[in-house]
């Protein structure tokens, strides 16, 4: 079997199709692999439901949700489904918020396999933008970081909830929510979500802790946990990753928990004291980047608070970690590149650091894409479920917000509806389906793992100015 040089340098065995494969192209697979795997579970597993299974087409998007860790469910999580049922769907968020390849990196790592550059750059790809960290080390430390922190949401969850569900019934509760809250999941065993849980406090800072720790990204903990174990003297400067995810993540949770706070103050906090007013409000914020639980319903909640809700859906978490959208950085970047270009700067800089013009084109770039997709995704939506609906003389439940709310949910892996999700038509849960998909492996590298190998004989055209303005 001959050895082929293609034109982007590597070398790969001819006929080896795996081998000839980018790592987008893996990443994608091994998610859509996980997704087939699945679906075929939640069909042929016994005793995960309490009574009739999921339909083909139901089970595919409950996967999807469950393995994208979205949360948008067409069933009741609560009732539909046994204690194995929940414990699948726990298992496949798990699996979808590490990233299938985390897992591979480590099964090779504990069979004693030293790792190729190919399978470094897969574990890159599964644990975020780890410029100059070992990709071993870092998925290490993704895995127990992880586990650690579910264990500390868990228990802090258990020690509430033991006094009012007793001490065997608050555990199963405690595990999946936190396990749900820190993948960014929005799945709970609550049939109201947390709506319960609204006038208890400690309930809503644990739960908003665990999403906020699970959707910096795993290698701003890697930065911080290394400034942690160094003495004060010789620590270095935070990174301006590090630093953009932090401020713009503190940014969005208070000034969005404000506003919430703010425009719910009458409606559905209106039987809140003022303190639960302002958790409420932050718990908002805080869950509407990727979260998806939610304390309040949001068919009930004024315009203003859903399409808020759509902008912070829109940015969501950041580089690396288990939540969805745009991401922190790309929000934060888009806004410095507008000050540059205002302050007629033809470079974008922070912190004292320029940031390299190819990291701003991609920001650039997965913006307009994750722009379009959603538009499409929308008018798709809008014509299944209301045009469609009309001309078949049926009655119409869902509104155009809605529609939008629940198009911006599925992309940016968030979970929260206005209560559209379980009346979707057949073409509007495939739509969901796709957009659920796409938005959790990131549309820039779906459109990489869709791409064909560069050509050798490409040139580049004589360049001609075009005007803006």
């Amino acid at each position: 079997m001959g050895l082929v040089t293609d034109a982007d340098g590597p070398v790969r065995q001819r006929g080896a199709w795996g081998r000839s494969l980018s790592a987008a192209q893996l990443f994608v697979g091994s998610f859509l692999l996980l997704v087939g795997v699945g679906t075929v579970g939640f069909k042929a597993l016994p005793g995960l439901y309490a009574g009739e299974p999921l339909s083909w087409l139901d089970a595919l998007f409950t996967a999807t949700s469950a393995i994208c860790v979205t949360g948008l469910v067409v069933v009741d999580t609560a009732t539909f489904f046994t204690g194995w049922g929940q414990a699948y769907v726990l298992l496949l968020i798990q699996l979808g918020g590490l990233g299938i390849l985390t897992f591979s990196t480590l099964l090779l790592a504990a069979l004693g396999r030293r790792l190729s550059l190919r399978q470094e750059d897969l574990a890159r790809s599964a644990a975020g933008p780890a410029v100059g960290l070992d990709p071993l080390r870092l998925t290490r430390h993704v895995v127990g970081f992880t586990l650690g922190i579910e264990a500390v949401g868990a228990a802090l969850l258990y020690v509430q909830w033991a006094p009012e569900m007793g001490m065997s019934g608050a555990l199963w509760p405690a595990v999946f929510h936190s396990v749900s809250a820190f993948c960014n999941a929005g799945f709970s065993t609550f049939s109201d979500s947390l709506v319960g849980a609204q006038g208890d406090a400690g309930i809503l800072v644990v739960v908003m802790a665990l999403v906020t720790v699970g959707g910096i990204g795993f290698l701003v903990l890697e930065e911080l946990m290394d400034r942690l174990r160094r003495h004060p003297e010789r620590r270095p400067r935070l990174s301006v990753h590090t630093r953009l995810v932090l401020a713009t993540t503190a940014l969005l949770a208070v000034g969005g928990g404000v506003l919430f706070t703010a425009f719910e103050w009458g409606r559905t906090f209106s039987e809140l004291d003022p303190l639960d007013r302002a958790v409420n409000g932050l718990f908002l914020s805080v869950t509407a980047r990727t979260a998806g639980f939610n304390a309040i319903d949001y068919a009930e909640a004024a315009p203003s608070t859903n399409f808020l809700t759509v902008l912070l859906m829109s940015v969501g978490g950041s580089p690396g970690s288990t939540a969805g959208g745009i991401k922190t950085t790309t929000a934060a970047l888009l806004v410095l590149l507008a000050w540059a270009r205002l302050r007629g700067r033809d470079h974008v800089a922070v912190w004292g650091r320029t940031v390299p013009e190819g990291t701003i084109q991609r920001a650039v770039g997965l913006f307009v894409v994750a722009f379009g997709v959603v538009t499409a995704a929308i008018f798709v939506l809008t014509w299944s479920e209301l045009a469609w609906a009309e001309a078949q003389g049926a009655t119409v439940e869902a509104e155009f917000l809605a529609l939008m709310f629940e198009a911006a949910s599925a992309f940016n892996t968030v979970g929260l509806s206005m209560g559209v999700t379980p009346d979707l038509s057949v073409v509007g849960r495939w739509t969901a389906i796709g957009l659920m998909f796409v938005g959790r492996v990131g549309p820039l590298a779906f459109a990489a793992a869709l791409s064909r190998r560069r050509d050798p004989t490409a040139f580049r055209y004589a360049s001609e100015d075009v005007g803006l303005g």
